[in-house]
């Protein structure tokens, strides 16, 4: 394995002294240009790059933000990333991205790395529903955004979307279509997002008049395709089926809709479906899905420019003031949810 070259190899060709390759690095205009000459020379025959953690380190100011999001399956979660790569590159800033699959072993994993690496600050979604995970990694000091997540009993700056005005979205137009008896694909019941929404489903068939018994929730372990088909699959042995169905997420509503394809259940005509997130595949499924909206890329955005109103080179300690930014959803109506003619 080749060794790497350090700044003392550069010193050593070059014949000037570790501090004068230094200022060549980070002072050139304080070297005279022979001597720059030399050093410039040096680094390219022997492929000098120098440590820009160790650099970072020693300054104490990383240019490396954290993203952790509940699923890079999801393409919803894919724009939060374009969101806030764009607002961290337009500050000189990268973003590493990890994925913690819903699990809050591997959240806590990463917020370690995280911390190891001694980032400028994280974006965070989390997983775990104990808040555990939150409250160890704040003992590091390192500042976070909470996204797609309301800072629920913390004082950090958040950027969510409001999930029981988008339940209830949902929901209302299916009772406006003439249903009365809705399916809930849910999720994992630890997730807000999950809850929220279930919330905003019931307050719309309370503003109808109708009980919550018109709501037949089907949980999920995962908020995938495939636990989509599985939800499926119980709804179509139930002895009374409902007559439409609002799905945590626009995964699931693509699983359910292709385990009524498989079947051959009519969709919308037989069974109406909405999801939620209105992520590009929605539009483009064999029945294009009705779905309510959230602007994932501005969620994205508007989370790294927090973190960067706080972290950032002009910011004054202790003056930077945390907000909770609530984002509304949008119904984005199409076929799979459209009544019979």
């Amino acid at each position: 394995m080749a060794q790497s070259v350090g700044i003392k190899d550069v010193a050593r060709v070059a014949g000037v002294s570790v501090g004068t390759v230094s200022n060549v690095i980070n002072r050139p205009d304080t070297v005279a240009s022979e001597t720059r000459a030399r050093v410039l020379s040096a680094i390219d025959r022997l492929g000098y790059v120098r440590s820009e953690s160790a650099r970072q380190l020693r300054a104490g100011r990383s240019r490396i933000m954290g993203l952790l999001v509940l699923d890079m399956g999801n393409p919803f979660f894919v724009d939060v990333a374009r969101g806030a790569e764009r607002a961290a590159r337009e500050a000189g800033l990268g973003v590493m991205v990890c994925n913690s699959a819903q699990s809050a072993g591997e959240e806590a994993d990463y917020l370690s790395l995280f911390a190891e690496q001694r980032v400028r600050g994280v974006l965070l979604t989390p997983a775990d529903a104990t808040g555990r995970n939150i409250e160890a990694f704040r003992r590091h000091g390192i500042p976070f955004v909470l996204v797609d997540r309301v800072a629920e009993g913390t004082t950090e700056c958040s950027v969510s979307v409001d999930d029981v005005a988008g339940g209830a979205l949902a929901v209302r137009h299916l009772i406006d279509a003439g249903h009365r008896s809705i399916a809930y694909v849910s999720g994992p019941p630890g997730l807000t997002q999950v809850t929220d929404r279930r919330t905003g489903a019931l307050n719309a068939l309370a503003e109808a008049g109708l009980g919550p018994e018109c709501l037949r929730e089907l949980p999920t372990e995962r908020l995938d395709v495939a636990a989509g088909r599985d939800a499926g699959a119980r709804l179509l042995g139930l002895a009374e089926r409902p007559t439409a169905v609002f799905c945590a997420n626009d995964l699931l509503a693509l699983g359910v809709l292709q385990a009524m394809f498989a079947a051959g259940v009519n969709v919308p005509d037989d069974l109406a479906i909405v999801g939620y997130d209105d992520i590009e595949f929605a539009a483009a499924a064999a029945v294009p899905l009705t779905s309510v909206r959230q602007p994932a890329v501005t969620m994205g955005a508007l989370a790294a420019e927090l973190l960067l109103e706080e972290t950032g080179a002009a910011a004054t300690p202790g003056a930077h003031q945390h907000r909770r930014v609530v984002l509304q959803p949008e119904l984005v109506v199409r076929r799979s949810s459209l009544p019979p003619r």
